[in-house]
């Protein structure tokens, strides 16, 4: 059940009305719960079983760690339930004929549930209400990955209808519309017509596949958190937010503060902070090898396959460099001053994170080896080429929305939009929203590939 489909409007609006006829916490959870087995359900049956399979393992298993927190066995059982959990993630990524979906999302979230009570946050008791925090449908498919100290105390008291928080999350989710229509998926045919088959693409259509399609994966994941998010605020939740404007970041660290900030904040926190304690004896070789770890972690999260992993080795080595000639780049920023120096890093970083992402798009290592090889080739260059089979009007409206995107940011970082529209007039407020979704119905691509961050 897509998200932009209208099947899951028709789900959303009866699960929207039976959630609100009685602000009941019991009845909301219960509801709750059956809306987001509905909803995996309706992808796979199997889907659904892997996922309930993980929660009650994960409740279970963080009870009986609970107990034995003060013998020696604590440990151990938690060291045996991540690798049970970390084995049949592997097992449905490498081994199953199938990978369900939402799999990596849940399960990193259950990993984390168990190390917190391990360092004395209290179990959940109520089976209902930790199957909503595990399996909560808004955020099921892509997360953001959901931290148990966060999101289970909003689970404690029912929610009211709340006419502000629900126009707002409609408003986030017009905008997650938006992104994912009018710039992911307008642009997604013409980079998937060169990256699927890159040896019969030019120099020209390489080096502009490349350089656009962080703006595609920022635009369709960007986008559904917003959805995400949206949904959550419509339902009374708070989510975590996933993107803080990623592209004007002056290093590869700083970007991935701000890119997938749940899973880059879960590696940090449960892998990199550990491993980095662990091996302070090492001074810096302790640092750079636990940035190594975090982010191959990351890469092989992403999916199976050399690609990824060598996609995670790329951002660690870059962070290592940066790490290793930060002084000598704050002598250069001093020199050069802010007004030059910011630019300079922000195109650097993007190109970097550019050509590290075709590790990531690319499935065969032999195609993204011919592309970096190729990607400068330009001996045979004719304009249309650049054109990617696009159409002009497609391109102008592509163009425009991409701009539209980074000044929604740019604005949004020092003002509210969505509570700065909740403040004007009746008569300003309607035809900004009437004119904003025309522009969606008008421009947006619709049935184009779901959400890419779905199949990890």
């Amino acid at each position: 059940m897509e998200f932009l489909s209208l099947p899951f409007v028709a789900f959303i609006i009866v699960t929207f009305l039976l959630y609100y006829i009685k602000s009941n916490r019991r009845l909301q959870h219960i509801l709750l719960l059956t809306a987001s087995i509905v909803f995996i359900g309706y992808y796979n049956w199997a889907f659904l079983i892997y996922a309930l399979g993980i929660t009650t393992f994960t409740f279970v298993a963080g009870k009986l760690l609970h107990k034995n927190l003060e013998k020696k066995i604590g440990l151990w059982m938690l060291s045996v339930s991540i690798a049970v959990l970390v084995g049949i993630w592997l097992t449905a990524r490498y081994a199953s004929p199938f990978f369900p979906l939402g799999i990596s999302f849940y399960t990193f979230q259950a990993i984390s549930y168990l190390i917190e009570i391990y360092w004395e946050e209290e179990p959940e008791e109520d089976p209902i209400k930790f199957s909503v925090y595990m399996l909560l449908f808004m955020k099921f498919l892509s997360g953001p990955i959901e931290r148990c100290y966060d999101l289970l105390p909003q689970l404690k008291k029912a929610h009211p209808f709340n006419y502000e928080k629900v126009v707002a999350g409609l408003k986030l989710m017009a905008w997650g519309a938006f992104m994912k229509l009018v710039i992911a998926d307008r642009i997604a045919p013409s980079l998937d017509s060169v990256f699927n088959d890159v040896q019969s693409a030019t120099g020209p259509q390489l080096f502009i596949a490349t350089m656009l399609y962080p703006i595609q994966l920022y635009a369709d994941f960007a986008g559904y958190t917003n959805m995400a998010l949206g949904l959550g605020a419509m339902f009374g939740f708070t989510l975590t937010p996933n993107f803080d404007r990623p592209f004007i970041s002056l290093t590869t660290g700083e970007l991935w503060r701000r890119w997938h900030q749940s899973l880059s904040f879960w590696c940090r926190d449960y892998i990199y902070t550990p491993l980095s304690a662990e091996l302070r004896h090492m001074k810096k070789w302790g640092i750079y090898i636990a940035i190594i770890t975090t982010f191959v972690t990351i890469g092989v999260w992403h999916g199976a396959g050399w690609t990824f992993a060598l996609y995670g080795l790329f951002q660690g080595v870059v962070i290592i460099y940066e790490t290793a000639t930060k002084k000598w780049h704050d002598s250069l920023r001093a020199f050069m001053g802010d007004k030059a120096y910011k630019p300079i890093m922000m195109v650097r970083t993007y190109l970097l994170f550019a050509i590290s992402l075709l590790f990531f798009r690319i499935a065969n290592l032999d195609d993204v080896v011919y592309t970096y090889t190729h990607i400068l080739d330009w001996s045979s260059f004719y304009v249309k080429d650049l054109r990617l089979c696009l159409k002009d009007s497609e391109w102008i409206a592509f163009g425009i929305a991409t701009v539209l995107m980074f000044a929604w940011e740019y604005v949004n970082s020092r003002c509210d939009i969505i509570k700065w529209t909740a403040c004007q007039k009746t008569y300003l407020r309607w035809p900004i929203y009437f004119v904003f979704i025309t522009l969606i119905f008008l421009y947006g691509a619709f049935g184009v590939d779901n959400f890419i961050y779905i199949q990890f």
